[in-house]
């Protein structure tokens, strides 16, 4: 379940819990149940203060344990994490505390320290975890408050949890409504029967959502507890929890559908887009610190930005000239050796006349590495921007993988040998680095 500011109302809490009460359990192994209890009656406040520091030194030691590190939430806090932050609530909160020394007292004066005898350690662990699941609840209802705005109290966080309980158990119910006819029609509060072929009941089509699960159903099914299961429902019990929930369908559905609209409002935070959103951020991150360095240091492996555009206005008709006469000198170009090299690398024959007549010669890249072969020029490519990217021309793809040639291929396209075709390419990147530096980085076609 999830609802704003809260942190400890999903799938993670039963493994905080757990290790809330395996490192509690660990920080009071060293001392005798005397001094436990002559502690906690003496002076709780300093037998806090002692709790806390020794579980939290404990909890540091096991950090890389797999409870530890596992996910607690789907906002990516750690077990770890949630159950620290639950750890140094305690010490702000002395009440929680005091009425856990209360109940420890009170067990041993009735029954005397039954930790001491076997199996008493889970009597005392299960008074931790009641004391954490209490303080979860009124953590989570401030947080809850401080982002809504909207009055919370713990008995209502667990109330919202209740909730969605109920809507979990009338989901499964509506999914297997065949075997469960009988509670389904209470729920609805009509006959539902099963022969074969008939269609399911329109409102097990509907429901979809937690949002458009209804609060007469809620309360239905409560009702039908205990004549399908033996156990009364949640509604029917004399709990004061509920008190304001009974009989009241229409409270019960808008706090369905503030359950639904708050999860399908922070769904986005399981999508793996989120992962790309982050690599687009530094991306631009990078591509800021490029541009706001004046003086790029050697063996940097990144372009200079291209020219500005008054700079290419400027050249734009002699620019036009250089084109067509560049074009006509690489289509001349266009040597039977070139077709045979390509062709020994699984390339198109006229794979290096195509990629020249695909450059944008205009380009401050293209200009500054004119010097060097078109294999040079597309290995510089290669090192800076990787095997493919958007700017490639598509000629230049090998069609057989998608991306730029590797850097065997393109030495045989050169005719060199590989380490080389290193060297022209490290020194096609120092003249680009060397260079002036304009405002534009990426048009390279």
């Amino acid at each position: 379940m999830r609802l704003p500011g809260t942190r400890y109302q999903e799938h993670g809490w039963e493994q905080v819990r757990k290790l809330l009460g395996q490192c509690s359990l660990q920080a009071f192994a060293a001392n005798p149940a005397s001094d436990l209890l002559a502690a906690l009656a003496s002076d709780p406040a300093a037998c806090l203060d002692q709790y806390v520091e020794r579980t939290a030194a404990i909890m540091h030691a096991g950090a890389r344990n797999a409870r530890a590190a596992a996910p607690g939430n789907s906002y990516g806090d750690s077990v770890l994490e949630l159950a620290m932050g639950l750890l140094y609530e305690l010490r702000e909160r002395h009440g929680d505390w005091l009425a856990f020394a209360a109940a420890v007292a009170h067990d041993a004066a009735r029954l005397g320290p039954a930790w001491r005898q076997g199996g008493g350690e889970a009597i005392l662990r299960k008074k931790f975890n009641d004391m954490y699941a209490v303080l979860r609840d009124k953590v989570d209802a401030d947080n809850y408050m401080a982002a809504c705005g909207a009055a919370c109290s713990a008995n209502r966080m667990y109330a919202y949890r209740m909730l969605d309980t109920a809507y979990a158990d009338i989901a499964r119910l509506f999914d297997s409504w065949r075997e469960f006819p009988e509670q389904v029609g209470a729920i609805l509060g009509r006959p539902v029967g099963r022969p074969v072929g008939a269609a399911a009941p329109i409102e097990v089509r509907q429901l979809k959502s937690i949002g458009q699960c209804r609060g007469a159903w809620v309360i239905a099914w409560s009702d039908s507890r205990e004549a399908f299961t033996g156990a009364p429902g949640p509604l029917n019990t004399r709990s004061k929890r509920f008190a304001s929930l009974k009989n009241q369908p229409e409270k019960i559905s808008a706090m369905l559908r503030e359950i639904g609209d708050y999860e399908e409002l922070s769904a986005n935070c399981d999508s793996a887009w989120a992962h790309d959103a982050h690599d687009a951020g530094e991306w631009l991150s990078e591509l800021a610190r490029v541009l706001e360095a004046p003086d790029i240091p050697a063996g940097d492996d990144r372009l200079l930005p291209a020219p500005a555009a008054d700079e290419l206005e400027d050249r734009e008709d002699k620019d036009d000239d250089d084109d067509i006469e560049n074009t006509a000198a690489n289509s001349a170009s266009h040597s039977a050796a070139e077709q045979q090299a390509a062709g020994a690398v699984s390339l198109p024959p006229s794979y290096l006349a195509m990629a020249r007549l695909a450059e944008h010669t205009a380009s401050w890249s293209a200009r500054t590495m004119a010097p060097w072969s078109m294999p040079v020029r597309l290995a510089v490519y290669l090192k800076l921007l990787g095997g493919y990217d958007d700017c490639y021309p598509a000629e230049w793809l090998d069609p057989a993988t998608g991306e730029l040639p590797n850097m065997q291929q393109l030495a045989v396209l050169d005719g060199l040998s590989l380490p080389t075709l290193r060297k022209r390419r490290d020194a096609a990147i120092a003249a680009l680095q060397g260079a002036e530096a304009p405002s534009n980085t990426r048009s390279v076609k």
